[in-house]
């Protein structure tokens, strides 16, 4: 059944259902200062900050380089990352889960597929279920080595081995950059005849790399690899996923991960996709790779935020990985592009967080030995009035505030 095909962070609680429609108020924490205090907590914090300490990034070493969250407003603005505290606490008190540590942060490093005959995420033979599915240590709970840090940028890296479901040895080295980006650099990825006044504005990047250390091809035939970056972002009932998507062949929207998304929370008009992202309907959505644009973006009405992600696409490659939790037919004819709204999940089972997600893959290739794959992504908040917020979602996203606020109504 296809609604098992469970993707990231929402494969820890949950089994098979649609929405429940109820409202969650569990709390976030407080500012960006307030944050960076409470991970400091927990381990080493590196923050990134622009000359004018407006622009910040909070990034944990131990929890593989993922960035926690980031603010445009300083110490005392807006934390733009979801952390699930409740979790940190747990842990800090010797519980934990063996199948996923849903720490939270905006840009997190996982690597692909999930499930089928060449997941990482289950030994070789045991059944597609969730007794069985366990995100690999090293992407979960393990540290990476910071190699290098300055103020506006840090690399990180780890070497490990470990084998696919098929049984296929996998020798990997993972770089992973995370850099502070200029308003300037902001304004070339997001051109606009005038950049609008007033605004705060956070933008970073990660660069990401896989590279073959072993001594064997990865090839088709016995698995491929693709880099996977999740970001998870606080929810407010007024935030909407927004995804533009190209013309072309199939449906533009792959809504089949835990049973079909509602109407009144899932539209497709004039090649964009509208989401609702509440945290109040566990669903989660994909864009295949022949309808998928290299961006997407989400609106927060209540904050006033406009966030935009980026990420490397080849419109020539079809390679994909496939995570349903299940031997496939089309190991590699997965989605491009996910999003993922949190909710109750029913029978009693407690809510994550107020959390969504917003989701890129890279294709994947046939690597020799020495090959690398890379994966940029790439995060840009904007935060003020809404006039100017409009300029940049009509040039970055082909579509007004109106547009965006109303199809979700």
């Amino acid at each position: 059944m296809e609604a098992l095909r469970l993707f990231g962070i929402a494969s820890l609680m949950i089994f098979i259902g649609g929405c429940a429609m109820h409202q969650n108020h569990s709390k976030k924490g407080g500012d960006f200062a307030d944050d960076v205090s409470f991970l400091k907590n927990h381990g080493p914090v590196i923050v990134l900050s622009d000359d004018a300490g407006k622009s910040k990034v909070a990034i944990s070493p131990g929890l593989q380089a993922r960035v926690m969250t980031s603010t445009a407003g300083g110490d005392g603005g807006n934390s733009f990352g979801w952390i699930n505290r409740p979790y940190f606490a747990k842990v800090a008190a010797g519980e934990s889960n063996p199948h996923i540590s849903a720490w939270g942060g905006e840009d997190r490093f996982w690597i692909g597929p999930e499930g089928g005959q060449f997941s990482i995420f289950f030994a070789k033979g045991v059944p597609f279920d969730l007794e069985h599915w366990f995100t690999p240590k090293w992407i979960d709970v393990e540290p990476f080595d910071t190699i290098s840090t300055s103020p506006k940028q840090a690399r990180f890296r780890r070497n490990v081995s470990f084998a696919n479901y098929s049984g296929t040895p996998f020798n990997v080295q993972v770089d992973r950059t995370v850099r502070l980006l200029s308003e300037d650099e902001v304004w070339q990825n997001v051109p606009m005849k005038m950049a609008p006044s007033g605004l705060k504005i956070v933008a970073f990047e990660t660069n990401n790399t896989i590279t073959n250390k072993g001594s064997a091809d990865w090839t088709k035939q016995t698995g491929l690899l693709s880099i996977w970056i999740l970001g998870m972002f606080n929810a407010t009932p007024q935030t909407t996923v927004v995804i533009p998507v190209r013309q072309g062949n199939g449906p533009a929207v792959n809504d089949d991960y835990f049973g079909k998304v509602p109407t009144d929370r899932l539209k497709t008009i004039d090649n964009v996709v509208y989401f609702k992202a509440d945290a109040n309907c566990r669903s989660k959505i994909g864009i295949p790779a022949q309808r998928a644009e290299p961006r997407l973006g989400s609106y927060d009405a209540k904050n006033k935020v406009l966030t935009i992600v980026q990420y490397t696409f080849d419109q020539t490659a079809h390679d994909y990985v496939n995570s349903a939790w299940k031997l496939q037919d089309k190991p590699f004819g997965g989605d491009v592009v996910n999003s993922y709204n949190d909710g109750p999940p029913g029978e009693g089972k407690p809510q994550l967080g107020q959390f969504y997600e917003l989701e890129t893959s890279s294709a994947v290739r046939a690597t020799k030995p020495g090959e690398s794959l890379k994966h940029t992504h790439r995060t840009i908040h904007f935060q003020g009035d809404e006039k100017s917020l409009d300029e940049i979602a009509r040039n970055a996203l082909g579509v007004s505030l109106e547009q965006i606020k109303a199809a979700m109504q």
